[in-house]
């Protein structure tokens, strides 16, 4: 069984805003990795528009060596896109969703292959709230954005996390490594 793993970059109050962060080349190296050790990547509509970005750096590289190869890593990566209003998507390797998201991650959870990983704010929160998500890896910022989206708002249950283990970059991010749990 794949494991479904939750990644996302947020503020140090709780924001995952892409706004508020500026990811260093060693936090691009980090993505990078953890995109080329996975099968696929879930997005909700907002998150899969955002990362179109990556497109533009696609065709015109920054010169920035770790943002560079995120762009191609970002773009080998098959992704799966949840919308209710999207009809079609251009970026190769990239699908909308045909079923609802909980059948859907049950469905590729149970196909042989590597991780699938979860990257928007949306649908970490809908799958932590089915408990279907078997790492939370929360890269902290130290940047307090004193608003924004906050990221575990629509929480339905409380949720004690087991730390499995840290990452700490140059920078001052930090990436919390977490295995989700019910408490009985």
């Amino acid at each position: 069984m794949r494991r479904i793993v939750a990644a996302i970059n947020m503020t140090i109050d709780g924001y995952a805003d892409h706004t508020a962060v500026t990811p260093d080349e060693e936090v691009h190296e980090h993505y990078s990795e953890l995109l080329s050790n996975a099968d696929a990547i879930l997005y909700g509509r907002i998150t899969y528009q955002l990362m179109e970005y990556w497109l533009t750096v696609l065709e015109n590289p920054t010169g920035n060596a770790a943002m560079d190869e995120f762009a191609l890593v970002i773009d080998r990566i098959p992704k799966v896109v949840f919308s209710n209003t999207l009809k079609s998507v251009d970026w190769k390797g990239t699908r909308i969703a045909s079923r609802d998201l909980k059948d859907e991650v049950t469905d590729l959870r149970q196909q042989p292959g590597k991780d699938i990983l979860v990257g928007s704010p949306s649908i970490i929160i809908s799958l932590m709230n089915h408990q279907l998500i078997d790492e939370l890896q929360l890269c902290v910022h130290p940047v307090l954005a004193a608003g924004g989206m906050p990221l575990f708002k629509n929480i339905r249950e409380r949720t004690v996390l087991k730390l499995l283990r840290t990452k700490t970059f140059k920078g001052g991010a930090v990436v919390f490594y977490y295995e989700p749990g019910m408490e009985g």
